[in-house]
């Protein structure tokens, strides 16, 4: 074999290393023996054969966003793909093929100036490959699903260093297993996605002042449950911290904003949104937008940060769960959530279509995540307990079944995906990867810590 040369793979004592393994998620203290950072599908074949003759257990990232479910990473190697962010757009097929580095935001921009747009989610910088094998809800998925089900083919490098495509075609039963399972099969090293046409779009958002957050979420919550598939929304309570780059309007306030898209005219979506409006927001951004708007619509952060967040998908809500919601983290509570999100779901994503991969669809209502920022560990302790009461007090309106993007803490796939999927997917993952070198985000089965072993 050819061993990885000595600028690909970055061990402890280089100088390096902590920018290597570092995530998105600084609250992810990462600490693998050995992060490789590679620039080509070779590399990666390298390193992953060289992680196999050393017996290190691997673990891939992208961006690192959800990295706080693999800590510490003992023992394992870390394959940061953030060299690998090349993008190609096929406007006439409407395809665009993509390396595993690459962000929403390398695809969005060079797609919408062809008048094309993906199904990407509410963060420029999030990856492409990490999102979509976990599932992925964005502002068009009412209407055009999960972006797993968008997903034409994977490139992917497996446990024994073979180059494998996977499509409708060939290899059919990984390409089911990787739409939707979490990944943890071998190395994505490139993407193929379907772009879509969007001939109008309506997008913006409301805002009302928090101490409404129980009446404006509650008239949400009805709102979401019968809105028609050609919008998606998001209702959630912030505290916006005092950032300078943070509209002044909105900069260090407490607020609950409902923001979302409608796949329509402005006389559509005056109609769809009217419930909404009725409300008297003190701001209201609704209207005709373009297409690359929408990457930034919900102002998620970007610059690396730590987060310690969790989310669960509930069903149908009504005023009691609303108010208990409110209760323990809107106004008056002293709350250290700077986010409480009900992401609507339903429409097309509660639509299983034949050929859908191990997801395939979500049976919830609402995705519900919670965050804060673990300014010191008093305020990480803090933000747990209140993130636990929420879902306690969800527990009335969920399954307890996680939704693999928003889950921050390590769950059993076979709770997201169903007991008869998660047989399937044992039996793929047993084929292509026997002796467990891939480690998921989330549990296969209860895994054990990780054995410290000396890569060298």
């Amino acid at each position: 074999m050819t061993a990885p040369n000595h600028h690909q793979l970055v061990f402890p004592n280089d100088y390096r290393y902590d920018d290597a393994r570092r995530a998105w998620n600084l609250a992810a203290d990462l600490r693998p023996a050995v992060v490789a950072l590679p620039t080509s599908t070779a590399d990666v074949v390298n390193a992953v054969r060289y992680a196999g003759e050393r017996d290190l257990r691997i673990v891939v990232q992208g961006t690192g966003h959800g990295a706080i479910v693999h800590a510490p990473l003992d023992g394992a190697m870390l394959v940061n793909m953030r060299e690998m962010r090349g993008v190609e757009i096929d406007a006439a097929n409407k395809r665009a093929r993509l390396e595993a580095g690459a962000l929403w935001e390398d695809v969005v921009v060079p797609a919408t100036g062809q008048g094309l747009t993906a199904l990407h989610g509410s963060s420029p910088n999030v990856g492409v490959v990490g999102y979509s094998l976990g599932g992925g809800i964005g502002w068009l998925a009412r209407m055009h699903g999960l972006s797993a089900e968008s997903v034409l083919a994977v490139e992917l490098v497996t446990a024994d260093g073979a180059v494998i495509r996977a499509d409708r075609t060939q290899n059919t039963d990984l390409f089911w297993a990787l739409r939707g399972g979490g990944g943890g099969l071998g190395v994505v090293v490139a993407l193929e996605i379907a772009l879509f046409e969007v001939d109008d779009l309506v997008a913006g958002m409301m805002i009302w002042p928090w101490e409404r957050s129980a009446e404006v979420l509650t008239r949400y919550a009805e709102w979401a449950e019968t809105a028609p598939n050609s919008v998606s929304a998001s209702g959630r309570m912030l505290q916006i911290p005092p950032l300078p780059e943070i509209p002044e309007s909105i900069r260090g306030r407490q607020l609950v904003v409902i923001d979302g898209a409608v796949l329509g005219t402005e006389a559509e979506a005056q109609e769809i949104l009217a419930p909404l409006r009725a409300l008297g927001p003190e701001i209201d951004t609704f209207g005709a937008a373009p297409l690359d708007s929408l990457i930034r619509l919900h102002m998620d952060p970007e610059p690396p940060m730590p987060t310690k967040g969790d989310g669960v998908m509930v069903d149908a809500l009504d005023s009691e769960a609303i108010e208990a919601l409110v209760e323990i983290a809107g106004p008056g509570t002293e709350s250290p959530l700077i986010i409480v999100e009900l992401r609507q779901l339903g429409g097309a994503l509660r639509e299983r279509k034949p050929g859908a991969g191990v997801l395939g669809s979500l049976d919830g209502s609402f995705a519900f995540f919670a965050a804060g920022v673990p300014l010191g560990p008093e305020v990480a302790e803090e933000i747990e307990l209140r993130i636990d009461a929420l879902k306690e007090a969800l527990a009335p309106w969920t399954r307890e079944k996680p939704y693999l993007n928003f889950a921050e803490k390590r769950v059993a796939i076979g709770d997201a995906v169903g007991a008869e999927s998660f047989a399937r997917l044992e039996t793929v993952k047993a084929a292509v990867d026997p002796h467990g070198r891939f480690r998921s985000g989330h549990a296969f089965t209860p895994t054990p810590p990780l054995e410290v072993a000396r890569a060298a």
